[in-house]
């Protein structure tokens, strides 16, 4: 008579088969993590440059940076201030605002004086505007219909800024970015244990 084939119970592993199927197990390095973190940074950097756009888009939004210190101590030279465009119908004497000019830089400067202006549209005004720190108003009135009043200015960060727009630094960025993206994303090998032999099942005679 033949009895049921019953399976041999499987061997356990030895210490090599351990450490090897351990080593399956997917481990990042150093390299790894850094690349993680450059990337959460330059998708949040990428996050605020969208946002930017859409606001300078929708809602007349600029970021302004000042070189010379006219308006220290209030905004000093190596300040980024950030500015959003109001009708002129709107400024108030002692707003900071910024002024295009024809052929020129744009002004930022304080509002010393508000009038309707001569013959201009019904929402256009003539204002007078002097730096914080210059002894007296700038040399001739403006004549606007729409303006950019500062909103709020972050001292030592306008160099940050213009090094950031220069094609050598945004190649450089560029070239880091796709390195990381590289090392965090290209395929690792696993390294593989020995294959384990399943045991023939035996037969049983009676």
């Amino acid at each position: 008579m033949t009895s049921p084939t019953v399976p041999m119970p499987t061997q356990p592993s030895t210490r090599a088969e351990a450490r090897d199927a351990r080593a399956d197990a997917p481990r990042r390095g150093r390299l790894a993590r850094i690349g993680d973190a450059m990337l959460v940074l330059a998708a949040a950097a990428g996050a605020i440059c969208i946002v930017l756009a859409i606001a300078a888009a929708v809602f007349d939004v600029r970021v302004t940076l000042f070189s010379t210190g006219s308006m220290s101590p209030t905004i000093p030279a190596g300040a980024a201030a950030v500015a959003r465009g109001i009708p002129a119908s709107e400024v108030r004497v002692g707003d900071v605002v910024t002024v295009d000019r024809a052929g020129k830089l744009p002004i930022t400067h304080r509002v010393t004086s508000v009038a309707p202006a001569p013959g201009g549209a019904l929402d256009a005004r003539r204002i007078t505007m002097r730096g914080d720190a210059n002894a007296v108003e700038d040399p001739f009135p403006y004549d606007v219909e729409r303006v950019r009043i500062v909103v709020f200015s972050i001292p030592g960060v306008a160099p940050l800024i213009a090094a950031g727009a220069t094609p050598p630094v945004m190649v450089a960025v560029t070239l880091a970015a796709t390195v990381l993206v590289v090392a965090v994303f290209w395929p690792r090998r696993r390294r593989r244990g020995p294959r384990r032999r399943r045991a023939a099942p035996s037969r049983r005679t009676s």
